[in-house]
């Protein structure tokens, strides 16, 4: 009989099928689960299908032999339970470093903007920064790093999105003004238009392409040229499906100003007013009419053109943004060296887009917004009571 055999294990019927149950236990302690089976194979009685030496045991369950005749011994001496259980350690446990004062701190560290000439907090800068302040004097990076894990903190991630602005009362007025107008559906006399501006670097190629072959992704050279900016005007129609997309070398009054003639004389001549939605820009003014044109035209372009301003912070207001996002994908995700070719670009994919005419249904309302965006409403209605109430 191989060594560490010295005294059997017969287990009963009963205490078979109870470790047996336990092995077969996802739920239960990984330690608990393996000390059932080092007793399941310590067993000699009449239903063992086969006697296991503890060296055996060991290499089959991947522990040391002494802990196969630890928990053999345990069992004969005290018992099936305390056998199975977890031995309770006899020294008292070691006091955590970082207590609930000094996690506080490094809380508020980690909170805090960093030092001047970084970016951000690293694990590595807190631990320096929590000696220097002889807040801990000794502790390891890994042990700081369990303070801001556990309170979900993530001093290396920034999440960007567009924050309201500080006036409500005028954030949720000019919102309640769009969503109703893109909740109307227009007239042919006074259709409605969404407008948006962006940007496209040109960039040329320093060295030409390697194209695709099969097994061969394509290879472009990270080098390249700087061939200027263009500013590109978006104009969409969202009931109708209608795009102009245009490219120009400056986005000024004058030139946003004949964007609007081309638009109301061009692309809408018999309409009787244009609804036009924008952001709050400096040039997005009847301003720049009178700047580009002469006052005559001016005013006349001008009583034909009604414009509502989405708010600040809130270009999720601008359908046309959406559609400046598509023909960023579809079409100007790559190097365009020149406007000409940005141009005949750009007038394919709209030419495209406006063949398919897909519209925007807008579901949104007002109604809705009350409700989901309640927090941003300065006053709202108590349901039950019918009362306004100013939050706090």
């Amino acid at each position: 009989m191989g060594r560490g055999r010295r005294d059997k294990v017969n287990l009963t019927e009963e205490q078979r099928e109870n470790l047996e149950q336990i092995s077969r236990n996802g739920y239960a302690p990984a330690k608990k689960i393996l000390h059932a089976r080092i007793l399941l194979m310590c067993d000699e009685g009449e239903q063992a299908k086969r006697k296991w030496t503890d060296e055996e045991i060991a290499e089959a369950l991947e522990v040391h032999r002494n802990t196969v005749g630890r928990i053999r011994q345990r069992f004969l001496q005290k018992g099936e339970k305390p056998a199975l259980e977890r031995k309770l350690r006899k020294t008292p446990p070691t006091p955590a470093k970082v207590d609930g004062a000094a996690a506080a701190q490094i809380i508020a560290l980690c909170c805090s903007e960093p030092p001047s000439g970084r970016a951000e907090w690293t694990i590595r800068l807190l631990t320096s920064e929590l000696k220097q302040r002889q807040i801990i004097t000794e502790i390891s990076s890994p042990t700081v790093w369990r303070t801001p894990k556990k309170n979900q903190l993530r001093p290396w991630k920034t999440q960007r999105y567009c924050i309201p602005e500080q006036d409500l009362a005028r954030f949720v007025a000019q919102m309640e003004v769009v969503l109703d107008l893109y909740g109307t559906q227009p007239s042919e006399e006074e259709p409605l238009i969404a407008m948006d501006e962006a940007s496209k670097q040109l960039l040329g190629e320093v060295y030409p392409p390697i194209p695709m072959q099969p097994g061969q992704d394509k290879k472009e050279d990270y080098h390249y040229s700087r061939e200027g900016v263009q500013a590109l005007f978006m104009f969409f129609d969202p009931h109708r499906g209608w795009r102009r997309v245009s490219n120009r070398d400056s986005r000024t009054r004058i030139d946003w100003a004949e964007e609007i003639r081309q638009l109301l004389d061009v692309d809408y001549p018999k309409a009787r007013k244009v609804k036009l939605v924008c952001d709050n820009l400096n040039t997005h003014n009847i301003a720049s009419l009178y700047e580009a044109f002469p006052a005559p035209v001016a005013h006349r372009l001008a009583r034909r053109l009604e414009i509502y301003y989405t708010p600040r912070n809130g270009s999720w207001l601008n359908v046309a943004e959406t559609q400046l996002s598509v023909l960023s994908g579809q079409c100007l995700d790559r190097r365009i060296s020149s406007k000409e070719e940005l141009k005949r670009e750009i007038e394919t994919w709209q030419k495209e887009s406006n063949q398919t005419a897909s519209t925007v249904i807008w579901t949104f309302t007002a109604s809705n917004a009350r409700v989901k965006l309640k927090h941003l409403y300065p006053v709202f209605e108590e349901e039950e009571s019918g009362e306004s109430i100013a939050p706090n």
